[in-house]
């Protein structure tokens, strides 16, 4: 987030001390200058090896008031009490049930794909968020007497702060120069997505606060319990923001970058509401993708199956080898990303071959090729109303100018005028997408410390943050490419 830190000034952070440290001196009596941080990001400090934590997988039950009836589709009269319990994997729990919490969490208007079950099982299947990679799954289950799933909650007890895109390394280095421990740590989300949504699954009923109270007091229990550090729910919804303020968790701010559907009825429309030396550089980027002799196609579902001429296969085999040619080509073309930029791929091959099996249509699969060789990739998912781009990579022998711009925003941008979506949502970081259409929109995440002195602590520097942050937002708002007037 370099133009975020280019307004920001070193912020003190305050750590609780172990109790023969006195705040601003040390045991000799001289004055100890406190730590600081001089970003509101930072880089990461050497992980704790992965450690499980015995947990009861029952977490009691809790009576509900008032009265009510249950939404269609679930049965008998409202329940009297509910019970809470914690599975080590979200196979424990039927697909229809938890997608059923899924979708009237969001509603099917603001439909998340990175909610259902086809994608977290994918990730646990895949052996990308499981205990040998630093994600435990928790995952907490609320029923009614009749076993019925009334809530459930994403959650995984973890060794590290990778994959999470809210950033708390420098956290766990002022636990530790203090003696404390902050790992392992619990997370509340959708592993390796930097995608807002509500994380504290419900079904629709009468008596759904309830369940949400019910489901919260168990996450905080849970952490106190098993005398962990903190919980942390990543990337809620604004509404869960809220009302998680008031049950002892600290708010913190973040940025992406969106773009945003005025009814546009095409690419060139888009542009003509953009400044004349925006549109220019757009329209120069695109020439350059035809310059290369690069053809764009997107992708979806089981189209990416049908990109194929007969080769003497059976129907059902020739399809299936030519599916996983392109699952195959985007996993290295992600390696090569994940090898030049982070160093680590968090997904497995088995995670693409196995999502894009599951999700079928909510999958768009952009792809560049050279005659008809793949050479580029753009991983995208389809919401209700958003189209949501989460991964890019190229062929690592060669350089495409302009063609990371094409795969991941010009095409995104026109397949959500396509298929009449809102919003694009292009991921974390990246402040290069701003002169491209896509404006400053706030994330959210909270955080629930069990040391008070460290919860003071960083309350006071999340104040001092969230300050940098919107003062950000506003001068990259005022700067923007679009002509005067349109918001």
């Amino acid at each position: 987030m370099a133009v975020a830190m280019s307004y920001c000034k070193p912020s003190p952070f305050l750590g609780n001390y172990p109790t023969h440290f006195h705040l601003g001196k040390s045991q000799s009596g001289k004055v100890v200058q406190a730590p600081r941080i001089s970003a509101l990001f930072w880089g990461a400090k050497k992980s704790a090896e992965p450690k499980e934590v015995e947990i009861n997988l029952s977490l009691g039950e809790f009576t509900l008031t008032g009265s009510g009836t249950l939404k269609e589709g679930i049965s008998g009269v409202k329940p009297e009490k509910i019970s809470l319990s914690v599975v080590s994997s979200i196979s424990e729990v039927s697909s229809a049930e938890w997608d059923a919490c899924a979708l009237d969490a969001t509603g099917p208007e603001k439909y998340n794909p990175f909610l259902t079950y086809a994608f977290l099982s994918s990730l646990e299947e895949s052996a990308s968020a499981v205990k040998e990679t630093g994600w435990i799954p928790r995952h907490i289950i609320a029923k009614d007497e009749s076993e019925s799933i009334l809530g459930v909650v994403p959650l995984y007890l973890k060794s590290h702060s990778y994959g999470e895109f809210v950033f708390d390394h420098s956290w766990a280095d002022a636990y530790y120069s203090f003696g404390s421990r902050y790992y392992p740590k619990l997370q509340c989300c959708v592993p390796f997505t930097p995608v807002t949504g509500p994380r504290i699954l419900i079904r629709d009923t009468s008596f759904r606060d309830q369940v949400f109270d019910a489901l919260v007091s168990a996450l905080k229990d849970l952490t106190a319990k098993y005398r962990l550090s903190s919980l942390h729910i990543t990337f809620p919804s604004e509404n869960e923001w809220n009302k998680l303020s008031g049950k002892g968790f600290l708010q913190r701010i973040g940025m992406q970058y969106h773009w945003k559907n005025r009814n546009y009825k095409s690419f060139d429309e888009f542009l003509m509401d953009m400044k004349q030396s925006k549109r220019k550089n757009i329209r120069q980027e695109r020439k350059k993708i035809v310059q290369q002799n690069l053809t764009m196609k997107r992708l979806r579902g089981d189209e990416i199956k049908r990109t194929v001429g007969t080769i003497g296969l059976t129907t059902s085999l020739m399809m299936s080898c030519w599916q996983a040619r392109h699952w195959d080509s985007f996993y290295n073309f992600y390696r090569n990303t994940t090898d030049n930029k982070w160093g680590t791929p968090y997904l497995t091959r088995d995670f693409f071959h196995n999502m894009g099996s599951k999700m079928g249509d909510q999958v768009l699969l952009v792809v560049a090729e050279e005659g008809d060789e793949l050479v580029a990739g753009a991983l995208n998912l389809i919401g209700g109303d958003a189209l949501f781009g989460r991964l890019w990579g190229c062929h690592p022998r060669a350089y495409y100018p302009s063609l990371h711009f094409e795969a991941c925003y010009y095409q995104a941008i026109e397949a959500a005028i396509e298929l009449n979506l809102n919003t694009v949502e292009a991921g974390a970081q990246g402040e290069h997408k701003i002169q491209r259409g896509y404006m400053p929109v706030r994330t959210y995440s909270c955080h629930y410390l069990m040391d008070e002195g460290f919860r003071k602590a960083i309350e006071g520097f999340l104040v001092r943050e969230s300050t940098q942050v919107e003062l950000v937002m506003k001068l990259l708002h005022d700067s923007g490419p679009f002509k005067e007037g349109i918001e």
